[in-house]
């Protein structure tokens, strides 16, 4: 029965596993006209699916892939101009296209933990061998983006046979790591 839920078109299938030598790529949007190309160096990090309802998902599909790279790994190509962002109030200043609705990278620009990243959609690639995804971060939110509450257990038990452990918050990796940057500049641990 689980095995009938569907994530997101580039798991469904299995989860495949990075070529741990991915120097980076371009991103490219969906317009076939000017579409806009985003250049990263190197590979994406914290690659995972994810159930919020801010971050851009493929029509139909509950979860959207998303990874981090160091924001100055960032470079637009071509046709920024038809970039945008998407709720400037947010962490994440997502830069979508205005033609085609595709988040083309969101950096963190303010005191946050994860000031200097920008979460992108690795699906967007002009080729494979990116980090694969290796969780699932908030789960229930898809909840919020009306998908039904009583089909949860299977959602939950279709990403645990990806591999890709269900959370309702980030990996416990990401927090300690906010924790500890919380904690550091509190002085509750050493800078």
């Amino acid at each position: 029965m689980s095995g009938q839920v569907s994530i997101h078109p580039v798991v469904d299938g299995g989860v495949r596993r990075g070529s741990g030598s991915f120097q980076g790529g371009t991103l490219t949007c969906a317009c076939t006209d000017r579409p806009v190309k985003v250049r990263i160096e190197g590979d994406v990090a914290h690659n995972h699916a994810c159930g919020c309802t801010k971050c851009w998902k493929p029509k139909g599909v509950a979860f959207s892939i998303v990874a981090v790279v160091p924001s100055d790994k960032v470079t637009v190509l071509e046709n920024g101009d038809k970039l945008a962002v998407v709720d400037p109030s947010a962490l994440i200043q997502r830069h979508a296209c205005k033609q085609c609705g595709v988040h083309m990278h969101g950096p963190v620009e303010r005191d946050h933990p994860f000031k200097g990243l920008s979460f992108i959609h690795p699906e967007r690639f002009d080729r494979d061998g990116y980090a694969e995804p290796g969780f699932a971060a908030f789960v229930s939110s898809i909840i919020e983006s009306g998908v039904d509450p009583s089909t949860m257990d299977g959602v939950r038990a279709r990403l645990r046979e990806l591999k890709l452990e269900p959370y309702d918050c980030l990996s416990p990796g990401l927090m300690d790591y906010m924790a500890t940057w919380t904690a550091k500049r509190s002085g509750a641990l050493p800078a």
